[in-house]
């Protein structure tokens, strides 16, 4: 893997410009930032809590999860995420305007609960946005996970998919009839289907279908998905990636050289450059993927 950049302060959401730059969040210094091709950073915008997840929305901004804030572990050259920050600002999802800086903050709640930890984002072809919120940790109690979809103008919030345990990655199928959510503790990528836009098809209690649950100790993080439809999910503890077939019979895994490997994007004109986070450690890193990537709606790449 080639280092593309290094010195960032727990970089996710990267999300791959058609000019060659790399725009992604720093969480711990709370900034939405764009790394350049010869590795040079910019911040666009400080915009403070703990930006977690960023996307491209259909009028060209950039749609960002906020959790809030995390605390931070130093351990040696690594950083790695706590629990809720002492200053907390609260869960939200929030539009950058690229072209002025401007931020605006488009939802904090959904029926009168507050969103406790946004993490990562996806647009389908309609425009909408499904979202997931982590919860947050708080010493001995912890808050249960859910799945929200929401339209960008911030009219609209519904809570789709509610208890998970601390959903993390988010994801569409290549036809977009399946919802694919990852949860980090129990290492477990969930597929619902889709009834129509912004609708999961109701199947009782149990609205979802477990199609990969990894053994061992290992954490799952954000994803991509490969125009095959393999769900690429960036894996903690064993570090890496973790491709699995939409089916979850084949599962095969990538090593990197962080144990908190974040997130996956892919960019280049073929879009099989994988662009990885290696987040504890700071690092953007590229290789060349053998899969093209899957065209993220409203992203020009």
């Amino acid at each position: 893997m080639e280092l593309v950049a290094d010195g960032l302060k727990f970089p996710e959401g990267p999300i791959a410009m058609s000019d060659g730059s790399i725009i992604l969040v720093e969480i711990a210094r709370g900034t939405l930032t764009r790394v350049l091709p010869d590795g040079g950073t910019q911040v666009i915008v400080q915009l403070g809590g703990g930006p977690n997840g960023a996307a491209m929305g259909p009028d060209g901004a950039i749609y960002v999860c906020n959790n809030g804030g995390f605390t931070w572990i130093e351990a040696g050259d690594r950083l790695i995420p706590g629990d809720e920050a002492g200053d907390y600002s609260g869960g939200r999802i929030e539009r950058v305007d690229l072209a002025t800086g401007k931020v605006e903050t488009l939802y904090t709640e959904c029926d009168g609960n507050p969103l406790k930890g946004p993490n990562d984002i996806v647009f389908d072809k309609e425009g909408g946005m499904w979202f997931t919120d982590h919860g947050k940790a708080h010493g001995r109690l912890r808050d249960r996970g859910a799945v929200f979809y929401a339209k960008p103008d911030g009219s609209s919030i519904t809570q789709m998919v509610f208890p998970m345990e601390a959903p993390n990655g988010i994801g569409l199928s290549p036809d977009e009839d399946f919802l694919y959510v990852a949860e980090t503790p129990t290492a477990r990528l969930w597929k619902f289907k889709i009834s129509a836009p912004g609708q999961i098809e109701s199947q009782g209690p149990f609205t979802g279908e477990c199609i990969a649950g990894m053994g061992g100790h290992q954490y799952f993080d954000s994803l991509a998905v490969d125009a095959e439809g393999n769900i690429c999910v960036a894996t903690i503890i064993n570090g890496g990636i973790t491709s699995i077939s939409p089916d979850g019979k084949t599962v095969r895994h990538i090593p990197t050289e962080d144990g908190l490997t974040t997130n996956i994007c892919f960019g280049g004109g073929d879009l099989k450059t994988a662009y990885i986070c290696l987040s504890s450690t700071g690092q953007l890193v590229k290789t060349t993927w053998d899969v093209a990537g899957l065209p993220l709606n409203f992203l020009n790449t």
